[in-house]
């Protein structure tokens, strides 16, 4: 991971949803040159998708009468909040650091094929993220249109694919300003020599990280997967 000196300011408040950031300084970024590359890139995000072992996890969930879509996406929010790059965001010609970064979801309508975007206020404790995404989700019931806040970015973008074990995916995204935002989907599971995966797509922009960074949230998915006790408590 790289490291760097941060200093605590705001930036400027288009609308009342961006909260206080810490700006980055680019002069001493180790990234600053390969920042400076790919953001003027046509198309700066890049994807990776591979299983992940969801043996443990699936009977742990089970065993907790847990949502699985919930209780992953905890897994997925949390190894982003304790990953720095997947806190950092672009704003014009800024990198910003968020101190906590919350899921957004995609909650299907019960009635026909739409589906509706959902934030889900993210807490590092289990339970108290379960418990207020169940809140959230059925709040999200009564607003069934779709809704995107421009300059929203404290947000992790993640979807499911639960009908495929698929093994690649892309995105619908605009490019007009730069979306850095992390989109994160899940798929159908596979049961294989006696063990469960399912796929997970990471797709980030390059201008923040590489792919050393999204085989590193990788792996901290993988130990958070594997936590017996993972929804019984928070970081330790």
């Amino acid at each position: 991971m790289c490291t760097h000196p941060l200093k605590r300011a705001r930036t400027p408040r288009r609308r009342a949803t961006l909260r206080p950031v810490r700006i980055l300084e680019l002069d001493t970024w180790p990234r600053r040159h390969h920042f400076d590359l790919f953001r003027t890139y046509t198309q700066p995000d890049f994807n990776v998708t591979a299983p992940v072992d969801v043996t443990a996890f699936h009977a742990h969930v089970r065993e907790r009468g847990a949502p699985f879509m919930v209780a992953t996406t905890y897994v997925l929010a949390r190894a982003a909040n304790e990953y720095q790059p997947f806190r950092w965001r672009i704003r014009g010609e800024q990198v910003v650091e968020h101190d906590v970064v919350h899921p957004s979801v995609t909650a299907a309508e019960e009635h026909d094929d739409l589906f509706r975007f959902c934030a889900l206020p993210y807490s590092p404790h289990a339970p108290t993220f379960l418990s207020g995404a169940a809140d959230a989700l059925r709040a999200s019931r009564e607003q069934p249109h779709v809704r995107i806040t421009p300059g929203q970015d404290e947000l992790l973008y993640l979807s499911s694919l639960p009908w495929l074990a698929f093994t690649g995916i892309t995105h619908a995204q605009s490019l007009t300003p730069p979306d850095s935002i992390p989109r994160l989907t899940t798929g159908r599971f596979t049961p294989q020599n006696g063990r469960l995966t399912m796929p997970l797509s990471v797709q980030v922009h390059h201008a923040l990280m590489d792919g050393r960074h999204v085989a590193e949230y990788f792996a901290r998915v993988q130990t958070l997967l594997d936590d017996p006790a993972l929804l019984d408590h928070g970081p330790a």
